[in-house]
């Protein structure tokens, strides 16, 4: 399948909308868009990483702004996955592997965004007592996970941290939109430093350059989410169909 670049930078804004307008990336589905471009496999994590961090850095800001991120609380999830997200775009993975990796990825990822709304129920709707320490135990384990991943397949990690913060009940919902926001951010920042120090800076700058209106679309699309807020379309709805596109992708890698 060929996307022209003006295309896919138009898919992009509309992608980055969507998602900030809910407090998230975008990573999988820029991805899974990549993906059936056909672009270099190489190329995928650096770009997807860069539109996350573009998209996710005004939404952490605005969380900051409204005393939504809760830093006592969120540092044992970041204080290993930022070296783990490193590591992970660090690694060398020939093209079978990687696709295999994203290609399980991003099942995972569409299955949670449609289970999501159960999870939220399942959890219950108030958050655990705040003197509650279970997530010390499992919180460097959970992010040392999802930020390897993340540095080597391109995916912020909060499509997978959410709905386990969720089921937990480690906070409202808010809260752990933020946090998810906050995660995105770091991760995606370590991961691409992970994936240009594999690459070279020059391999990776090309990228950037050759790809430059994906970068000016998740821009223009990430305000204007931000605006809107989900008032276009119910946020159930952008997730289902974010799903969808992303299982569609997941089967056509792992089918080819």
């Amino acid at each position: 399948m060929t996307i022209s670049i003006v295309g896919l930078a138009l898919l992009f804004a509309l992608t980055a909308a969507l998602y900030a307008s809910v407090g998230f990336g975008g990573g999988s589905t820029y991805i899974a868009l990549l993906a059936l471009a056909a672009l270099d496999y190489r190329a995928l994590p650096v770009i997807a990483l860069l539109c996350n961090i573009i998209v996710v850095t005004g939404g952490t800001l605005r969380f900051q702004s409204r005393g939504l991120i809760d830093w006592p609380r969120i540092w044992p999830i970041l204080i290993l996955s930022v070296p783990a997200a490193w590591l992970g775009g660090r690694l060398v993975l020939d093209k079978e592997s990687f696709l295999l990796l994203l290609g399980l990825s991003l099942a995972a990822a569409g299955l949670l965004l449609l289970v999501e709304p159960f999870i939220k129920r399942a959890g219950g709707s108030e958050p655990r007592d705040r003197r509650w320490t279970g997530h010390r135990l499992f919180a460097p384990a959970i992010g040392t996970g999802i930020g390897f991943l993340s540095g080597m397949v391109g995916i912020g990690g909060g499509i997978f941290l959410a709905p386990i913060l969720l089921l937990t009940r480690w906070s409202d919902s808010r809260r752990i939109a933020a946090t998810a926001s906050v995660f995105i951010l770091v991760n995606s920042i370590a991961g691409l430093g992970g994936q240009l120090a594999k690459s070279g800076l020059n391999s990776g700058g090309e990228a950037v350059l050759a790809y430059w209106p994906l970068f000016v679309g998740v821009l223009l699309g990430g305000q204007i989410g931000s605006i809107l807020a989900s008032r276009a379309l119910p946020e159930i709805w952008i997730r289902r169909l974010t799903a969808l596109l992303i299982l569609y992708v997941a089967l056509r890698i792992l089918l080819v």
